[in-house]
């Protein structure tokens, strides 16, 4: 490998996205390590980088300023596109793949079958904005609110050119369901977000006004409302089933079992490993070390955000590491099915889909399956999954959708 893209990764990294002109809240969301880490392993999927071009601003008088900074390796390119203020300050920061592609509608959506209209979840400063996609016709129809994974996704998880939560809702919405998908408040209100935040704060308000609007539609039949959560998502929708027993049933895909600062330092070493240095030898140990206070005795509520992993909040790791997902999954009636695939290296069969098989397999009403060509955005592939892939237009797998939606017809 280049040793551009690796020893010298948290130097290139730094003078392109130099984080301590970051904006508060991105500060607090993307920790040096982390940048570090990403950068690197970017550079590897690449071969390496060769060239940094020069920062171009989009035109415009928008406020923050889109800039995009290309980046050339051996064997592509990608973009660092960030958002710079009027205070000269950053306030948005992504990976981009080369071109940027926009996604395009998959094979088994159908737009004629269904219509969409937004809605808005929630009331005062955090309130979100979403779709609802209903199926042509007067129904009543079977719903699902889709949960997307941890981070500051919009309704769609949009993901470079991929964007799996719609191609889920198009899907779905094709065959008969009625959706609901929504940005998450850490995309829409970066800004407002009170420094107690917590994982519940993230997603139980808008997941259960979601579920009360689906039950208020003439269209959607109020005893067949479903949750599907990808990653996180899947993680957190026990939880809200246990605040709302009228939900019918919840589909996992991808959810990770276990523990998150556990998991964390597995997936680090995942990418390290990609991308071998003393750059991502430094990340991986600085989040070690940050895991292991989020799992010891000495974290309090005044534990400060910078020295716990991706800069979250002591509330954030206190309040995650009290919920155990799979024994509140446990403890619920309602049938579920549970999605894994086969080559996804940030949740695994082997660390996490172990977990729900030894806790619900025996239970009739739980279906629990693996797509062995499926990464963690459930489109299919074949090798060693990279963070590379993700920069690939492609889209959840036909038979994922198809199961889904047949499951759900069912129920």
């Amino acid at each position: 490998m280049d040793r551009l893209g690796a020893d010298h990764g948290s130097v290139l990294a730094q003078s392109v996205v130099p984080l301590h002109r970051a904006s508060p809240p991105l500060r607090a969301a993307v920790s040096a390590d982390a940048l570090r880490l990403a950068w690197a392993t970017e550079a590897a999927g690449r071969g390496g980088v060769s060239a940094i071009g020069e920062p171009v601003g989009e035109p415009g008088e928008a406020d923050p300023v889109r800039v995009r900074i290309p980046v050339a390796c051996a064997t592509g390119s990608f973009t660092v596109v960030t958002s710079v203020g009027g205070d000269g300050l950053l306030h948005g920061l992504r990976f981009a793949p080369e071109g940027d592609a926009e996604w395009q509608p998959p094979q088994y959506a159908n737009p004629a079958r269904f219509t969409e209209r937004e809605v808005l979840l929630g009331t005062g400063p955090l309130a979100v904005s979403g779709t609802l996609s209903l199926p042509a016709g007067t129904g009543p129809w079977p719903a699902a609110v889709l949960l997307s994974g941890g981070g500051a996704f919009d309704r769609d998880e949009s993901s470079g050119p991929n964007k799996p939560l719609k191609d889920l809702a198009w899907g779905l919405a094709t065959r008969q369901v009625a959706v609901l998908r929504f940005d998450k408040a850490t995309f829409a209100h970066p800004d407002r977000l009170p420094s107690d935040f917590t994982m519940a704060d993230e997603y139980l308000p808008h997941a259960l006004a979601a579920v009360q609007l689906l039950r208020q539609q003439p269209e959607v039949a109020p005893d067949r409302i479903h949750l599907l959560g990808h990653s996180m998502g899947g993680k957190m929708a026990p939880r809200i089933a246990a605040a709302d027993p009228s939900i019918a049933g919840l589909v996992l895909l991808a959810a990770d079992a276990q523990p998150m600062h556990e998991a964390a330092v597995r997936v680090a070493r995942y990418l390290a490993a990609l991308a071998p240095g003393p750059a991502t030898d430094e990340a991986v140990a600085a989040l070690t070390r940050q895991a292991a206070l989020v799992a010891g005795s000495e974290l309090t509520p005044d534990t400060p955000s910078e020295l716990l992993p991706y800069g979250f909040s002591a509330a954030y790791w206190l309040d995650l590491r009290a919920y155990d997902p799979v024994a509140t999954a446990a403890g619920l009636a309602c049938p579920m099915l549970i999605l894994q695939g086969g080559r996804d290296y940030q949740v695994t069969v082997a660390d996490d889909l172990t977990r729900w098989q030894a806790a619900l397999a025996d239970r009739p009403e739980v279906a629990i399956r693996i797509h062995q060509d499926a990464n963690h955005l459930f489109i299919p592939g074949s090798g060693r999954a990279t963070p590379a892939e993700y920069a690939r237009p492609g889209h959840v797998e036909p038979a994922v959708v198809d199961e889904i939606a047949t499951w759900l017809a069912r129920r």
